[in-house]
């Protein structure tokens, strides 16, 4: 069962018993903010479960009929000199106290903490994984093999530009004379006016690129085509050829890009998955007017393209909870099947086992993010491609390939007996942050200052912070 089944078994007991959902979690499991705990992505464990069911399996609701029954020969009763007790107390609507009858749940509650700017930026701004993300990619290059008429790259999910940007600069030390034509999906408008900003520099050593970025789905983003009609019809597809040639020239072309990006990429959340979904499609296709006609071949036009992709990029593509049938199905099956004859699909994912698990399994012992790694996964696509993946190689590799380590940047000196304020919240917020903790669990950690002295404690036994990563390749065989 998954939290919005759960929720809404909930929301129909709630309402024949005649319950405020607050009331129903503290009889059911002494926990009154249950219900929106689920609605903003919390878990529960099996025990908890079991007591809710147990709650309702002892106290049943009686049916609608009933209801009615009973109303129609209940004498009208004078106005109450106490409040009604809880069995008698209006129901809310689903959407929680407050909210009108018939109004659904307020779904940015289900805003998952995995896209929480403050805590990625600062994740981003001190530790490492974008480098060594970026070298690890960058070592498939040397696997690939393009084919005219240019080096195809997809990456799942862009981020602020990072790793993007920095495997770039490797193709270009690689494939220095050859043009590029690199795929970016991302949903978050931020992030993309982050990316934004880096390729400026992109473009003036590299004159023959073609840059798009779009916030479509993982099935639908590396062809630039949506399946839907109803949102077929409403993509907006934008093109920016870049004049002048410099560095300067461009940047101040992108920056103009501002208000078509505010007005265009904007995000809602998925009233049944939680996760952030597009407004409506976009579509942004970047590249140099001086070289237009050198790269006509390779710049994608409204109504679909060619996938064939000689490198895709998975870094951190989906939830360490999500279910493997997910990851499997959803992510990266489909980036597997845009792959071209000798292209590489290279997947990137939190691994655990290493000190920012310590810190989190000191204050939360039973806590286990890292739930399905590199084999399992394996496994899952091989079985969800079927016979599409017959001329596909999966390939785990041994742990000495397949892990690589990142750090928390920190000096010599911070590492001591008495670590700085600063140095410990930028320590906690990486650990939550890659363990992907939810904000009402590291509120109640931070209410008793516990995780305090769980990050000191590993920071001085370990002297520093560091986190592993696993990746995992999908590779097309050649013609």
């Amino acid at each position: 069962m998954n939290a919005q089944q759960l929720l809404q078994e909930i929301s129909d007991y709630c309402r024949q018993a005649g319950l405020a959902e607050s009331t129903f979690g503290r009889r059911a499991v002494n926990d009154g903010k249950l219900a929106s705990r689920l609605r903003n992505g919390g878990r529960i464990t099996t025990d908890t479960l079991d007591r809710i069911h147990g709650f309702m399996a002892a106290h049943p609701a009686p049916s609608e009929r009933q209801i009615v029954i009973e109303r129609a020969h209940a004498p009208r009763p004078a106005a109450p000199a106490i409040a009604p007790s809880p069995a008698h107390v209006p129901v809310p609507a689903a959407g929680g106290p407050g909210t009108p009858p018939g109004k659904p749940a307020d779904p940015q509650k289900n805003f998952r903490f995995f896209d929480n700017r403050q805590k990625y930026l600062l994740f981003v701004n001190t530790c490492s994984e974008k480098w060594e993300v970026a070298h690890r990619v960058s070592e498939e290059l040397a696997h690939i093999h393009p084919r005219p008429p240019a080096v195809r790259v997809f990456d799942a999910g862009v981020g602020d530009g990072s790793v993007l940007t920095r495997v770039m600069r490797a193709m270009h030390d690689r494939f220095t004379h050859m043009p590029f034509y690199i795929v970016g999906k991302e949903i978050s408008l931020e992030d993309v006016r982050l990316t934004l900003q880096k390729m400026s520099d992109r473009f003036f050593e590299h004159p023959a690129t073609v840059l798009v970025l779009t916030n479509l789905a993982y099935a639908d983003a590396p062809w630039l085509a949506v399946k839907s009609l109803t949102a077929a019809s409403s993509l907006v597809w934008h093109e920016l050829p870049l004049t002048g040639n410099s560095a300067h020239r461009f940047e101040e072309q992108i920056i103009g890009l501002e208000p078509f990006l505010a007005e265009n990429w904007k995000a809602g959340v998925s009233a049944r998955t939680g996760n952030p979904v597009y407004e409506r499609p976009v579509v942004l296709v970047i590249y140099r007017e001086d070289h237009r006609f050198l790269l006509d071949p390779i710049i994608p036009k409204p109504g679909g393209t060619m996938a064939e992709y000689d490198l895709v990029i998975a870094s951190q593509p989906y939830r360490a909870r999500a279910s493997l049938e997910f990851k499997a199905k959803r992510v990266i099956a489909p980036l597997a099947k845009a792959l071209g004859p000798g292209g590489r699909l290279i997947a990137i994912h939190s691994h655990g086992q290493d000190p920012g698990m310590e810190i989190i399994q000191r204050v939360w012992p039973e806590d286990n993010p890292f739930i399905h790694d590199r084999h399992q996964i394996l496994k899952a696509v091989k079985q969800e491609l079927g016979a599409a993946g017959r001329d596909m190689n999966f390939n785990a590799y041994a742990d000495n390939r397949a892990l690589f380590r990142y750090d928390m940047h920190t000096l010599p000196s911070e590492i001591s007996e008495s670590i700085g304020t600063s140095t410990l919240f930028a320590a906690w917020n990486a650990a939550i942050y890659v363990a992907q903790v939810e904000d009402h669990r590291v509120s109640e950690a931070a209410a008793d200052g516990r995780y305090i002295e769980a990050t000191r404690s590993v920071l001085q036994e370990r002297g520093g912070l560091w986190f592993y990563d696993e990746s995992y390749v999908i590779s097309r065989r050649r013609d």
